[in-house]
């Protein structure tokens, strides 16, 4: 004979008002501005979870709460949709969790949005032969047209732009570089998912000089003679003003 599983068990917290009373509300944490967190970790049945949700929610605006976030790990986006029934919207999305977001007040909500920009470089390396390094792409619009140009690329989470432009060089072409300045930068916008993508022109100087391109991403890559100063500084403001065409090309 089968026999119906038992709910799961509720995870959540007690809270108690004059030692009775109690009342089972979801874990969290207070924030820094008047809000609370859920991070929720462990299984939990969702007729469970929207019992506890509903509770909760009442609590926190007793409390006085306003913003509320519910950080849900990818192992239980079945309960995504059971705070969305509560008014619970979408703030942002990592490999390994969803963040739910939830104004409690009637007044405006403050909670600030989702990042809105991507970080990118563009790398220039000349050497003292006033010789620049430059690169054709086996993707993105500039490939199949001929067309010579920077070792570009985004920044990675917590990395430093100089530190992303020496990786990027590295990784495109083999070139080992040291990191001189910032040139300039430009802003382009509707970018990236339709994020806006800040690029910054770096300058670096070559320390080794045997180009080995990157087999996945490019075609070919060498080194470019500059007739005199004045060419380079053209280049740079070329770079500039296209600035929101060469976002797009950047990978």
């Amino acid at each position: 004979m089968s026999v119906a599983a038992s709910p799961a068990p509720s995870l959540g917290d007690h809270l108690c008002e004059n030692g009775f009373g109690c009342i089972e509300i979801l874990p969290s944490t207070n924030d820094a501005h008047g809000g609370v967190i859920v991070d929720l970790k462990d299984p939990m049945d969702p007729q469970v979870f929207a019992s506890l949700l509903k509770s909760s929610l009442l609590q926190w605006k007793k409390q006085g709460k306003d913003g509320v976030w519910i950080k849900l790990p990818i192992e239980l986006v079945n309960l995504v949709e059971v705070a969305v029934k509560e008014g619970f919207c979408y703030h942002h999305a990592e490999p390994s969790y969803i963040m739910l977001v939830y104004w409690i007040p009637k007044t405006g909500c403050t909670i600030p949005p989702n990042a809105s920009h991507r970080v990118s470089i563009g790398a220039i390396v000349l050497n003292n032969k006033k010789e620049l390094l430059v690169v054709q792409e086996k993707r993105g619009r500039f490939h199949g047209i001929g067309v010579w140009k920077l070792p570009t690329g985004v920044v990675d989470a917590g990395e430093e732009i100089f530190e992303a432009a020496i990786r990027e060089v590295k990784e495109e072409t083999g070139i080992d570089t040291e990191f001189v300045e910032v040139l300039g930068f430009s802003q382009a916008h509707n970018s990236f998912f339709g994020k806006s993508d800040l690029t910054f022109l770096c300058m670096l100087r070559p320390l080794s000089f045997d180009i080995k391109r990157q087999e996945l991403e490019i075609e070919a890559a060498q080194v470019l003679a500059f007739d005199n100063v004045t060419s380079c500084f053209f280049f740079v403001f070329f770079f500039l003003s296209l600035g929101s065409l060469l976002s797009k090309t950047l990978t």
